[in-house]
């Protein structure tokens, strides 16, 4: 039996009296794109901090290519080739977009010139290259996300966990970030999504997993998950109902 890719067995976070992830468990294998959907509240971006290493987890364990990764700090995390987005975007708004960029490729790339190739090599995945002299206190929402993906890809993740990448797009940005993550994968990335927007979630997933109240409610394909009557009476509501 091969080894998961990701395993997360039994992750619990509490925060004093608050269980924010009770006795989660999920694993994902290489190539796969999976999402993680729930209410909010549910306990989606914790679970996140808990695997890159924002957050100990209170009990339980994160497995990354069979190496026990429970507890390491965020950077070791990203160094071991796992890279994350935010939920709130995060990008250096005193800097060019293209020093953004680099400033993740430096984790491999110490040369500021290899760093900066590999950075402009990004932004023209990601559509950015035009606005490479932009700060980034200057960008679109939309663009800020997709700056936010291109610093995490600058680190070379073979896994990357975008939190809420798709929130906010009109329907043409949406449609352009589901084309650009399908080629993320394509390009070796495996990937995992916290995500409400449930148009991308059913056009990108090869699996969802549904969290509720901390806990993990359910699991499956796409179809599975929104014809499954808990899960549409916890949040995905009656325009779903089969």
């Amino acid at each position: 039996m091969s080894v998961p890719f990701l395993d997360v067995r039994g992750v619990t976070k509490r925060f004093a009296g608050l269980v924010a992830n009770d006795d989660v468990s999920f694993s994902v294998s290489e190539g796969e794109i999976v999402s993680i959907i729930g209410p909010n509240g549910a306990g989606k971006s914790t679970l996140f901090a808990c695997i890159t290493g924002f957050h100990a987890p209170s009990a339980g364990t994160v497995t990354w290519q069979g190496r026990d990764i429970t507890g390491f700090k965020a950077d070791r995390v990203c160094r071991l080739g796992i890279a994350r987005t935010f939920q709130i975007v995060q990008v250096i708004g005193d800097m060019t977009v293209l020093e953004n960029v680099m400033t993740g490729a430096f984790l491999h790339a110490p040369a500021r010139t290899e760093a900066r190739r590999r950075a402009e090599e990004l932004l023209v995945t990601t559509g950015l290259i035009d606005k490479r002299e932009f700060l980034g206190t200057a960008l679109t929402i939309a663009d800020k996300k997709r700056l936010e993906v291109a610093m995490a890809l600058a680190t070379r993740p073979r896994l990357l966990m975008l939190d809420e990448s798709m929130a906010g797009l009109t329907p043409v940005e949406l449609k352009q970030i589901i084309s650009l993550l399908r080629e993320v994968r394509k390009r070796g990335v495996t990937l995992v999504i916290v995500e409400h927007v449930m148009e991308a979630v059913m056009q990108l997933s090869d699996r969802v997993i549904v969290l509720n109240s901390g806990k993990k409610l359910t699991e499956g394909t796409p179809r599975e998950v929104v014809a499954d009557p808990r899960v549409v009476q916890a949040y995905l509501g009656e325009r779903y109902r089969a």
